[in-house]
């Protein structure tokens, strides 16, 4: 994202659910007030100011660390950077806000809004001055760097991701402790050997597919940074085994009639690809 010059005239910045006042040097969020002083806001400024753009560490050196101070600066800026992320929750091999450039300095790389404080329009009436505050236009809204809508709260995705994988438990669970039912309904539809391979396939996905989930459960509850990666390995055979537990609705068949059975395998098909979605929202791909 190029660098707006208004960023370095701004005295009030965003960026997704946090805000800083470089007046007042503080850092935000949702309103709140988060422990962020000396140097690390100081470094925090220098990056949001030139958004989008590395920022040496030379050139933080020169502009926070005078020539006169005698520090060990690599370990106090390293020190200032992780108090940063430490405040935003941000990580050095997943970032969402501060991307490390080995050996040459740090890039701010989620989008910054920059708040100009709204105009005052002043005029004379009865020989006394009043202002009346113009209206701003509302800042815009921060958007993921890859898929371009709204940053959402990594909880939130993280939680629909553990669901989807509990659904999909509950599925194997279920097919595998009705499996003489299953053979029953398949044989009505597809006598012979055709049922018996529906079955077995049944079986085997079933019992391949629970410990697949428990695996992307304890991933996404450990909040394993590296998720994005492992997943984009793992989604051929995800999309796989999702597209074939999508028929899983027509075993309920008896119950809920053709027209539902359709809804809900075509609703299941598109599953997978929402999955691959929300480790995108909640991830950064790293290798």
């Amino acid at each position: 994202m190029p660098n707006s010059p208004s960023n370095r005239d701004a005295t009030l910045l965003r960026f997704g659910v946090f805000e800083v006042d470089l007046a007042a040097a503080e850092l935000r969020k949702n309103g709140a007030r988060l422990r962020l002083q000396g140097q690390p806001f100081q470094v925090l400024a220098a990056l949001l100011q030139n958004a989008g753009q590395v920022v040496t560490r030379e050139t933080l050196r020169a502009t926070i660390w005078p020539a006169d101070t005698f520090v060990d600066f690599d370990h106090s800026l390293n020190t200032a950077v992780n108090k940063i992320r430490e405040a935003l929750g941000d990580s050095a091999s997943s970032p969402r806000f501060v991307e490390t450039l080995a050996r040459r300095g740090y890039r701010f790389i989620a989008p910054v809004d920059s708040v100009v404080p709204a105009p005052f329009v002043h005029y004379a009436q009865n020989h006394a001055q009043k202002s009346v505050p113009s209206t701003s236009p509302a800042p815009e809204i921060a958007l993921h760097p890859e898929l371009h809508v709204p940053v959402p709260r990594r909880s939130v995705v993280r939680a629909l991701f553990a669901l989807i994988q509990a659904m999909y438990l509950i599925f194997y669970v279920s097919g595998l402790a009705h499996l003489r039912a299953a053979d029953h309904i398949a044989s009505a539809f597809l006598p012979g050997w055709r049922a018996l391979a529906i079955v077995g396939a049944l079986l085997v996905t079933g019992a391949v597919g629970i410990p697949l989930r428990f695996y992307l459960l304890s991933a996404v509850a450990f909040d394993f940074r590296k998720l994005a990666a492992t997943f984009a390995r793992l989604f051929p055979f995800v999309l796989a085994l999702d597209q074939l537990w999508a028929i899983a609705p027509f075993l309920l068949l008896p119950q809920i009639g053709v027209g539902l059975a359709f809804a809900a395998t075509a609703a299941l098909l598109y599953v997978p690809f929402s999955q691959r979605t929300l480790v995108r929202m909640a991830y950064r791909l790293v290798n």
